[in-house]
């Protein structure tokens, strides 16, 4: 498979590609419009099929992504037709092999986690209190051979998801890049919370976007690959494709 576009753009949702005020996005998604000749737009996200579908559907101005990597990098689709990107969705099934409900056993009772709503596949999702989570909680989902990542939006929202090991925005990532034979070199990664940073221990050139979490803000102090706009959500991608001479 092999594109005509020189630059991927893998972009967070909430916060990052959907944040900036209706203006800044009206100019900003413009922009994103008239360049599709030359760019691949690749979302990737915490969120779940459906509310991508939805928000599409709810919001045509927003420019419709060429790929998906949603629930927080455990599902992959041709962003047109939701259909799996097959061999990097294999992967993800194959780490996770079915345990739901071993998850949900495991934790049902610790103290600080509610589970979601949401019932993904591919990961089990809680809200988490932050005073009373307890630091073995964690420790328990990494013994039974599960990855955990802790993030929060707004300081209203915590979220904490119990993941195939190896499995995150990240990895999938390059998983895809590998898959579809896109140079990583012209690929820039951009987010504003903790479940994003994966995406920036790739390597790959990465925007942090002004209204980053302080969290996030910490983690990237020595990572030299990637870029921190002082301009929130959508300026502050626009602001890093212009620093990394991209625009």
């Amino acid at each position: 498979m092999k594109y005509q576009q020189s630059l991927l753009l893998a972009t967070d949702l909430d916060g990052t590609f959907l944040g900036g005020s209706q203006q800044q996005q009206s100019e900003f998604y413009q922009y994103i419009e008239k360049q599709r000749d030359r760019l691949l737009l690749v979302y990737v996200t915490g969120r779940e099929l459906d509310w991508i579908s939805n928000l599409l559907i709810e919001n045509p101005h927003i420019p419709k992504p060429d790929y998906i990597i949603g629930d927080v990098g455990t599902t992959i689709v041709h962003g047109e037709t939701f259909e799996p990107i097959y061999p990097v969705q294999y992967w993800i099934i194959k780490q996770w092999n079915n345990a739901n409900e071993k998850i949900k056993t495991l934790l049902a009772n610790e103290p600080g986690l509610k589970l979601q709503a949401v019932n993904p596949k591919y990961r089990v999702s809680y809200y988490y209190d932050s005073e009373k989570l307890q630091p073995n909680t964690i420790q328990k989902v990494i013994n039974a051979g599960f990855d955990c990542i802790i993030s929060s939006y707004n300081n209203i929202y915590f979220y904490f998801d119990v993941m195939p090991k190896g499995v995150s925005k990240g990895p999938t990532l390059l998983k895809f890049l590998e898959e579809i034979k896109f140079n990583a070199d012209e690929t820039i990664a951009c987010g504003d919370t903790l479940n994003d940073l994966s995406l920036f221990e790739t390597g790959l050139k990465g925007i942090a976007v002004g209204n980053s979490h302080p969290n996030l803000v910490d983690k990237i102090q020595t990572m030299d690959n990637v870029y921190h706009s002082p301009y929130p959500g959508v300026m502050g991608i626009w602001d890093g494709l212009k620093f990394y001479g991209k625009d």
